[in-house]
């Protein structure tokens, strides 16, 4: 117990305050002993300062994986990368590719209408052990390696804009040659912003469907559900705090129990009661069939993005 609230304070110290946090939640319920991430040890260039980029870097940082001086940031955009520099002590800078040169591992967080053209630039700075991590929507790993051009080990990660509160739920594939090594890296990585998943690449534009797109249907349920509070006469800061906790609760009861979610709502819905016929004109107005298909769709668009890069 002690040696556990030992590195529980050790990590605060190191401004690992994810890692603490559990550590200190190990601590409190009596578990096994916590250990603490191992140092990747690893150059990285980050390419790409968006919302998921600066998630993985704050991730990234906290988590401990590896230290500011390890981490170069690039994008187009200055007062971006002057904020990156102020709040984190990352090397910033506008060209990918003297920070790709001196790079282990390369995070590829561009737009997809982008990602040649920042592929072509970096591509003679690029050396073939070095490995790329892309979070890039709809483009397959064996483009990006054949883009390159120099065999290099690529893996693909479909995260989602949950990463931002260490919440994402992240899918992730490779193409040959990568190995084993190379995906556990890259577990670790995505690990510090969330839960992590493999799956073959197949099933990423998938992934893509439901849960990289999901985050927006889910954010249209809650506003939905704040509407009819509203409609009903709640005001809306209590409608939109009980329609947010309500599915939270929901969504932790499924995770904690690890019960269907079939039998979870039986569990709330009683003969003749309020909810089942709720659930009733759910199924009238066509809500599963809605969101099956919004993931159909979701899934389609991601295969045709990969189309649309492998043209230009």
């Amino acid at each position: 117990m002690i040696r556990r609230l030992r590195r529980g304070c050790l990590a605060v110290k190191q401004n690992r305050w994810r890692f603490a946090r559990q550590a200190l939640k190990c601590l409190i319920r009596g578990r096994v002993r916590y250990n603490p991430p191992p140092m990747l040890n690893k150059k990285m260039c980050l390419i790409g300062g968006g919302n998921m980029g600066g998630a993985l870097l704050r991730g990234i940082l906290n988590s401990g994986l590896t230290g500011a001086e390890n981490i170069s940031v690039i994008d187009v955009h200055a007062g971006k990368l002057e904020t990156f520099k102020k709040q984190y002590g990352v090397t910033i800078g506008r060209d990918p590719r003297p920070a790709v040169a001196a790079a282990d591992l390369v995070i590829l967080a561009v737009k997809p209408m982008t990602l040649n053209e920042v592929l072509d630039q970096i591509r003679d700075s690029v050396r073939p052990e070095q490995l790329f991590v892309s979070i890039i929507a709809g483009v397959e790993s064996t483009h990006i390696r054949d883009r390159l051009g120099k065999q290099n080990p690529v893996v693909r990660v479909m995260p989602n804009i949950a990463a931002t509160v260490d919440a994402a739920a992240s899918a992730i594939a490779c193409c040959q040659p990568a190995t084993e090594d190379h995906m556990l890296l890259a577990e670790a990585i995505f690990a510090a912003v969330g839960e992590v998943v493999r799956v073959d690449e197949e099933h990423l534009d998938a992934v893509t469907g439901l849960s990289g797109s999901g985050p927006a249907y889910i954010y249209m349920v809650i506003e939905a559900l704040c509407d009819g509070g509203v409609k009903m006469g709640l005001p809306r800061d209590v409608a939109m705090r009980l329609a947010t906790q309500t599915v939270f609760g929901a969504a932790k009861l499924v995770k904690d129990t690890g019960q269907h979610p079939a039998m979870l709502r039986d569990q709330v819905t009683t003969p003749g009661g309020t909810t089942i016929a709720a659930v009733h004109e759910l199924e009238e107005r066509g809500l599963r069939a809605m969101l099956i298909s919004a993931v159909v769709t979701a899934t389609e668009r991601s295969r045709a993005l990969n189309s649309i890069a492998r043209k230009r």
